[in-house]
């Protein structure tokens, strides 16, 4: 805001008129303006950029003229180390200005610099500086300058160089400028180095589908996977636009994925029968890359809809010392819009895992609903384990506003921060100290349809049971060979947190403690 304040007011002294002309009086200004030394860069980007929208306006033709060779000038003065000046300004002298090499070779000619030919004596001065550009590795103003003069080199190994660094703008900018010719370099060289999304953009801003035709479907089964891997599948079936090759091609990532009902549902959706007979992968199949619900040694999963399951479930874990707790919604892909209530809290204790059908419930009996879940969220007897879960509280208080028992809860130990540094989630964790990691395909799947399947039952399950295992590991303070070493044991009675807004404390010191894990608590859900 400051910097648009400012340029305002340079705008306005060149509306003055200022002698000899506007534009000339910015190339003067440049020439002083180093004697303000760390000021020097900001000063000048200033009043270029005011220059910028000034000359916008086509006003003083004349002047703008004269300025031309005066900012050759300048650019030499610049180049030869008279006059320093940041080379992104160099760069911006020149496109504004609009200098080609006949300027510059004037400006040569002026200084007696050369008895060359101009033009080619202008041309190896330019290509001697973009050289030293790019030999400090600046590829972006080094392309800039040579599309600016128009100077054309080899052009492959520049090419590859920057690709080799990672600029790939400069190497798009590059190859742009070369032609045709390089732009299919280029894209051949990202499709071997796999930057199939790189290759694909530049094929549809250069109109080059018929050199690459399969590039396009490639970079697109790409994404599909990605999205596929994050469970976003209603995402990925938007981005095939009903191309039939692509949804093909989400089935059977569908199928890879054990994701029987949603193969099913495209199938009838897209009316791909030759689908049907091909066998979906069996859960057990996927053990070796999955953790499974029967490795836990979990032997019941309990939906509970109604008043006495929910009663029968509020005992049980009242009698447990720790409870793993999660939570799953419907997922909202509409940018802007609210996400959609909590449908079901998962609460497990060792050998079963509770599913409450939240929706119903609410419906049914609120009261009691919030009568039992404030004495499981609220006690200080029961141990809590979730994975970010403070912030999904959060999601359930914002459902279900009208419930007491979201708005506090006590002894809530979060895992993930029980480890510093969780990478892949609470998959990338359970793989880490369990030895497998969770199958995530169907996170984002329908949660609010009734009945949910048996593996959306399974998955919802296994995300709650597999935080009591990683906890005996954690409370055990065993290591697997995985956990970094120099830690005799893992600390996590620091991490517990609690929320009791209500509960009266009759020391302050106690207060302020729960205040700072109220903190805590506020400052990682905003982080996360």
């Amino acid at each position: 805001m400051k910097f648009r304040a400012l340029q305002q007011q340079v705008y306005q002294v060149l509306h003055n008129n200022p002698q000899p002309g506007p534009a000339t009086f910015v190339i003067q200004c440049l020439y002083i303006l180093p004697i303000f030394g760390l000021y020097c860069e900001g000063f000048s980007h200033l009043i270029v950029s005011a220059l910028r929208r000034y000359l916008k306006l086509g006003l003083n033709a004349t002047d703008s003229l004269e300025a031309k060779d005066l900012a050759a000038q300048l650019f030499l003065d610049i180049v030869g180390g008279f006059v320093n000046h940041d080379e992104r300004i160099v760069v911006k002298i020149v496109e504004i200005f609009d200098i080609k090499l006949d300027n510059v070779e004037k400006a040569m000619c002026q200084l007696k610099e050369t008895t060359d030919s101009g033009c080619d004596a202008a041309k190896t001065f330019v290509e001697q500086y973009a050289f030293e550009l790019i030999e400090s590795q600046s590829y972006m103003t080094a392309v800039s300058l040579l599309e600016q003069f128009s100077i054309r080199q080899s052009g492959k190994n520049f090419l590859f160089s920057m690709i080799r660094n990672k600029e790939f703008k400069a190497a798009d900018k590059w190859a742009i400028f070369m032609g045709k010719q390089m732009l299919c370099v280029l894209v051949q060289e990202y499709i071997d180095r796999n930057l199939l999304k790189h290759a694909y953009d530049i094929i549809k801003k250069n109109n080059l589908q018929q050199e690459f035709p399969d590039v396009y479907h490639k970079c697109k089964e790409s994404s599909l996977k990605k999205l596929a891997e994050k469970g976003c599948w209603d995402v990925a079936e938007a981005k095939t636009n009903d191309d039939r090759q692509l949804i093909e091609y989400l089935v059977y990532l569908a199928m890879e994925a054990g994701y029987s009902e949603k193969v099913d549902e495209l199938c009838d959706r897209y009316s791909l029968k030759g689908f049907l007979d091909v066998k979906v992968p069996e859960a057990s199949h996927l053990h070796s890359r999955y953790l499974h619900l029967n490795e836990l040694v979990v032997e019941h999963i309990i939906w509970v809809d109604n008043v006495d399951g929910l009663q029968n479930a509020t005992c049980h874990i009242e009698g447990c010392k720790f409870v793993g707790v999660d939570c799953e919604w419907k997922p909202n892909y509409e940018k802007g819009s609210k996400p959609n209530k909590v449908s079901i809290m998962q609460i497990a204790s060792e050998k079963m895992v509770f599913i409450f059908d939240l929706i119903k419930l609410f419906k049914d009996v609120p009261d009691i609903l919030d009568n039992c879940l404030a004495r499981i969220l609220q006690s200080p007897r029961i141990l809590k384990l979730g994975y970010n879960f403070q912030c999904d509280i959060k999601q359930l208080a914002h459902s279900y506003g009208e419930l007491e028992c979201f708005k506090q809860y006590e002894m809530l130990l979060d895992i993930q921060n029980v480890f510093k540094e969780p990478q892949g989630g609470l998959s990338g964790l359970a793989k880490k100290i369990l030895g497998a990691g969770l199958n995530k395909t169907r996170r984002n799947s329908n949660w609010e349809q009734r009945p949910l399947t048996q593996n959306q039952l399974e998955y919802a399950a296994l995300d709650a049971a597999v935080l009591v295992h990683i906890f005996l590991h954690v409370g055990s303070h065993s290591h697997p060979a995985t956990v970094s070493e120099g830690h005799d044991k893992i600390e996590w009675k620091s991490q517990i947190v609690s929320r009791m807004d209500n509960v009266k404390k009759s020391k302050k010191g106690v207060r302020s403690k729960k205040k700072s894990r109220e903190s805590k608590t506020d400052q990682h859900c905003q982080s996360s």
